[in-house]
């Protein structure tokens, strides 16, 4: 099927359900929820139906502004030829239930609600490409999402042959988002090298470490985003069947993907005959066996396959020998999202922002003492100054920046010094610092920066699956130096264990938990040697 032939079908659908209609967007995510959005959208719904208002309350995932949730966007009536977005709507923030019966009021009577000018800045410092629909689309709609431009790049890649497909996402210089960055389309090529195989994509939804959040907002937000990019690829890769491997306790994640897969199903992107094309591509979701170790590509094999939830010596790699001993290409969840703009737009499109050696933009989890916490979108080479100032609006008021958690628990802490520092793929310090899957995480003086390493080394403690006897007896060695030196009963010798077991329990371990545990650890015993030498006694 042509795109043209889907999208008229699309919005001949869209305009019989929703022409005419006011639209009430209500931003419902795993962070609104926390304040409230799902009540506030109850009782709009509850509101707009005692008031007899031609209008319609629509939950969108969020648009990444978590600090001002819960969120919510009123749009004159529209077509499906120009369904509502930012311009047309009046936006109003921290919506309260008693707020929200207000807003009904004003509508059923004068239809002009209370205006907010937006977090402009947290918006306009950012370079939106997969965020761009965020908190406009409605994630249970696949019309929705066609009529504002979804699955023509699906369209596009069909009309190619999969070694096209797989030559313009390498053109792009698209490389994973998961943490290792490793080129997408060549886990394509290889596993498209083993003829007359079963072959099988993943898509590693896994996102368990604290401080990361960017994966739960696309599939909260847009999931047909992620499904467009994950048929493509498996197009690409010749693979027929795709487990979605959601983390057990995202629990709206996992439901928004299931009710996309279904209207997926219905409209005949997903099954034996892709769009007429003749490719068949199936996709059921699993969920997590619980733990971080389960973001590990092949521990997250062992657990699909039924198996206890370890890792696998490699190689041989999953696209030699992946599931049940089949070519398997596993992609992240940001990874996939970004390869419908490159079939729409073009590699050279894609590659216009970011760096010579990596191009495109990169999903942040903002959190911690920032003003404007949540999800960023920025080029890859975007410094620490300009995610955490520009974009995050800096410190809270009256307090000062002492450091930042970068990566997550496998990476470590920078000193405000290096705010200057470009995020890019692999180290962005030589103690071990990476930018990971995205996370920067903003600390100010009420929190000593060995609390913030003694975290993360106990959660790298817990989280061992302990099958290798280097990160099962070494990271909790690590993290009960930590605590004897935060509790002021550290010595030097304290300092010099932590060293020798950072470099063993990295060199020695299986997986990627225990090879980076040492990081956070490396990277304070560096950075912050007066915090360092007062808590073991140490001039």
């Amino acid at each position: 099927m042509d795109y043209t032939t889907l999208r008229a079908a699309a919005r001949r659908r869209w305009n019989r359900r929703h022409s005419g209609k006011l639209r009430i967007a209500v931003q419902v995510a795993h962070c609104s929820q926390a304040v409230g959005a799902a009540q506030v959208a109850a009782t709009l719904r509850d509101a707009v139906e005692r008031h007899s208002l031609n209008a319609e309350v629509v939950e969108t995932g969020c648009d990444g502004a978590c600090f001002l949730a819960p969120r919510l966007s009123i749009a004159a009536a529209a077509t499906a030829a120009r369904p509502a977005l930012s311009a047309d709507a009046v936006w109003l923030s921290r919506v309260t239930l008693l707020r929200a019966e207000a807003i009904v009021e004003t509508l059923a009577t004068t239809r002009m609600p209370p205006s907010d000018p937006g977090p402009d800045r947290f918006f306009s410092a950012q370079t939106r490409r997969i965020t761009e629909r965020f908190g406009h689309v409605d994630p249970a709609d696949v019309d929705d999402y066609i009529v504002r431009g979804g699955y023509e790049g699906l369209c596009k890649a069909l009309a190619m042959t999969p070694e096209q497909v797989i030559e313009q996402v390498l053109a792009s210089g698209l490389q994973g988002r998961g943490g290792a960055y490793f080129p997408a389309a060549q886990k394509w090529r290889a596993a498209r090298a083993h003829a007359n195989v079963a072959r099988y994509l993943v898509v590693n939804a896994e996102e368990g470490e604290p401080g990361i959040f960017k994966d739960r907002h696309i599939m909260e937000a847009e999931p047909h985003r992620l499904i467009e990019g994950a048929v493509i690829a498996a197009y690409a890769a010749g693979a027929e069947r795709v487990f979605l491997y959601i983390n057990a306790e995202a629990d709206l994640s996992a439901a928004r993907v299931a009710r996309a897969l279904e209207q997926a199903y219905a409209l005949k992107v997903l099954g034996d005959d892709v769009l007429g094309s003749g490719v068949r591509v199936h996709a059921e979701i699993r969920r997590g066996a619980g733990g971080y170790v389960c973001g590990d590509e092949t521990t997250l094999l062992n657990t699909v396959e039924g198996d206890r939830r370890v890792p696998r010596l490699r190689p041989p790699f999953p696209t030699d020998a992946g599931l049940w001993g089949k070519p398997t290409v596993i992609n992240n969840v940001e990874t996939l999202s970004n390869v419908p703009f490159v079939m729409t737009q073009g590699a050279a499109a894609f590659a216009s922002v970011g760096l010579d050696n990596a191009k495109g933009t990169k999903l942040i989890s903002l959190s911690g003492a920032v003003q404007r916490p949540g999800l960023a979108e920025a080029p890859i080479g975007t410094t620490l100054r300009h995610i955490i100032y520009e974009i995050g609006g800096g410190p809270l008021p009256g307090h000062t920046l002492t450091a930042i958690a970068c990566g997550g628990p496998s990476s470590g802490v920078l000193p405000p010094s290096m705010l200057d520092t470009p995020l890019r793929p692999g180290q962005i310090h030589g103690s071990g610092v990476i930018m990971g899957a995205g996370g920067v995480i903003v600390v100010d003086e009420r929190t000593r920066v060995i609390d913030v390493v003694r975290k993360q080394a106990w959660y790298n403690a817990n989280e061992s699956c302990g099958k290798c006897t280097p990160c099962r007896e070494g990271t909790p060695k690590m993290a009960v130096a930590l605590d004897r030196l935060a509790s002021g009963q550290g010595k030097q010798a304290d300092l010099d264990e932590l060293r020798e077991l950072a470099e063993v329990v990295g060199a020695a371990s299986l997986c990627g938990l225990g090879q980076a545990a040492g990081g956070p650890i490396n990277s304070w015993l560096q950075m912050f040697g007066e915090e360092m030498r007062g808590l073991a006694g140490v001039r």
